[in-house]
């Protein structure tokens, strides 16, 4: 069958990405009113709610699993479909359990897709382009989360529509995507079969090390940053969502270009950049009384997460290609560890000390520029560090890929 020239990997991915951002930026806008409003949830059922959304994302490498049976194309628009599904049916369950369960049904699909996108993307996507390609990505994620969130703030300040109407357009938009996907787009060959077992190899280790702080830096901006706008310095629902917007429409155009930034600089460079810039944002966030600058440490904060690509692209270039989605779900699984964690033993230390949180988040980024320092200029199988023990006992699994 002829394929037109939007019919490529590259492209598929994208619309993936931007019918995840569409029904994830719907879910969370409409997060905090619905369980206050609807359900009258306290603070103790939005822990249970948001620690149950992290237990998917902990048995991420289960879907190594799945794919002995689906392939991994089709498993990423099931998943995304399964995704959708959560989202749009969440405002017909207007109760906790209902929101627990499709919260957890939305969450399977959410970390399913997210894990096989990363894998596909690495596997059908070149090493030259792989940062671009996902910076790219990010860049729907945004446009479509801009989108959304622009529509909801009419539709509930103006319309007045229900929230299970706005679920469910936010869900079906996410549904369609991936039927689209589904259907338009052929199957794309991936040349190298890929391990269908769940394995961790020494020779990757600072890898899983930078994944690890990765999702350690991400729960703290997400659980803590924003909470302290709202105690500390008295921000409305208004405001916090401008800032929202905000972020989104910077990532439309800066995340392709980050992208493009790390594809030059080589991924040691842009790392150590972006955590020297993370140790200062989280020391920013201790010791700020400002609430301008703190919403200036917070749109900087969520820039630098472009800049996680490099350490994707880092693992394409030293890893057998036959790990690609086994390490996926693996990585997942690592960089949600903190996610379970994090928010309640620094919640603890947060009614103490709110600024020990940030410190701690510093000296997490140090932790990451230390590890992104023994990045090699040139990363490749077989110079993965530049400082470590080397594993003879996997030299024949590099020479034999290479």
């Amino acid at each position: 069958m002829q394929t037109r020239k939007w019919q490529n990997p590259e492209t598929l991915l994208m619309i993936t990405a931007a019918g995840w951002g569409a029904g994830f930026a719907t879910w969370l806008a409409l997060l905090n009113n619905f369980a206050v409003d609807v359900i009258n949830f306290t603070g103790r059922e939005i822990g249970i709610l948001q620690s149950l959304r992290e237990v998917p994302g902990l048995m991420a490498f289960t879907v190594i699993f799945v794919l002995l049976i689906i392939a991994e194309q089709r498993l990423l628009m099931i998943s995304l479909l399964v995704f959708g599904v959560g989202v749009a049916i969440t405002g017909i369950f207007p109760s906790e359990m209902g929101f627990y369960l499709t919260t957890i049904l939305m969450s399977i699909g959410f970390h399913y897709h997210e894990t096989l996108r990363q894998s596909l993307t690495l596997q059908l996507v070149s090493k030259e382009r792989t940062p671009l390609v996902m910076g790219r990505q990010i860049s729907a994620q945004a446009f479509a989360s801009l989108t959304v969130y622009g529509l909801i703030f009419l539709a509930t300040k103006y319309a007045n529509i229900e929230f299970s109407i706005i679920y469910a357009l936010g869900g079906a938009v996410s549904i369609f995507a991936a039927l689209v996907c589904w259907k338009a787009y052929p199957s794309f060959e991936v040349h190298i079969p890929q391990t269908k077992k769940i394995i961790l190899r020494k020779r990757y280790w600072l890898y899983y090390f930078l994944t690890f702080f990765s999702g350690a830096r991400r729960q703290i901006f997400m659980v803590f940053a924003g909470f302290m706008m709202v105690e500390k310095f008295g921000y409305d629902v208004a405001t916090i969502t401008s800032l929202y917007l905000l972020n989104h429409a910077i990532n439309i155009f800066l995340a392709p270009r980050i992208g493009k930034l790390i594809a030059h600089w080589g991924e040691r460079k842009a790392l150590i950049f972006e955590y020297v810039g993370l140790i200062l944002v989280f020391t920013g966030y201790a010791i700020v009384e400002n609430s301008n600058i703190a919403a200036s440490l917070y749109v900087i904060d969520h820039l630098f997460f472009a800049f996680a690509i490099g350490i994707k692209s880092y693992f394409q270039k030293i890893a057998d290609p036959r790990d690609m989605a086994a390490t996926a779900s693996v990585s997942f699984t690592i960089n949600h560890i903190a996610a379970v964690v994090i928010p309640v033993l620094f919640g603890i230390l947060w009614l103490t000390s709110p600024s020990s949180v940030f410190f701690a988040g510093a000296a997490m980024a140090v932790c990451s520029l230390l590890g992104s320092l023994n990045i090699p200029r040139v990363p490749r199988p077989g110079n993965e560090t530049v400082k470590g023990p080397r594993f003879p006992e996997e030299e024949a699994l590099i020479h034999t890929t290479t």
